[in-house]
């Protein structure tokens, strides 16, 4: 089984990332790769000129590659990240249709209360296009994401761990009933 860890965030101590990570561990017995974003701006011009860059090629293929995928945003300014639009954008121009029938998790960790609702709403819209198969919960909405893990990376919220190993136990299913 190959899992895929999207975080829509750089910042090396996301809480986002940190949420991935902890999908990754509850998911299971998995190769697990955390996706990198750090892509050129999406730029027809660039495409045009240079073709697909290398490290969207590359996103592109561990999406096809994978037998499921989590993607984790933090909430910027109601909606999903530059990053994560951006990343969306890119992969759209490769050939092959990698998100065709994907089975997807999606989450979130943000600093307010509602643990980034309608970053979770905006992906999901922007994911349309995509035809994935995309989990409708059980929701993970992680509220004020930096008190929520430990310093190794761990959920210390029990109501946050039982709801990320639900979604993790049926993301598991239908990713297993898909091989």
């Amino acid at each position: 089984m190959k899992l895929l860890g999207i975080s829509g965030a750089l910042r090396k101590d996301s809480t986002n990332t940190k949420l991935v990570r902890e999908a990754a561990r509850l998911f299971g017995e998995a190769e697990f790769t955390l996706a990198d974003l750090n892509l050129p701006l999406y730029d027809g011009d660039l495409e045009e000129a240079e073709g697909i860059p290398p490290a969207v090629q590359r996103l592109a293929d561990q999406i096809a590659e994978a037998d499921a995928v989590v993607i984790s945003g933090p909430e910027y300014n109601k909606g999903i990240t530059g990053v994560l639009k951006n990343a969306l954008d890119w992969v759209s121009r490769t050939e092959g249709a990698p998100w065709q029938d994907k089975p997807v998790a999606i989450m979130s960790s943000a600093a307010g209360r509602a643990g980034g609702e309608r970053t979770q709403m905006m992906l999901r819209w922007c994911m349309v296009p995509f035809n994935t198969r995309i989990l409708q919960g059980p929701e993970v909405l992680v509220a004020q994401g930096t008190r929520q893990f430990d310093e190794t990376g761990r959920l210390t919220n029990e109501i946050n761990e039982k709801a990320l190993a639900a979604l993790m136990q049926a993301l598991r299913a239908v990713a297993e009933a898909g091989r």
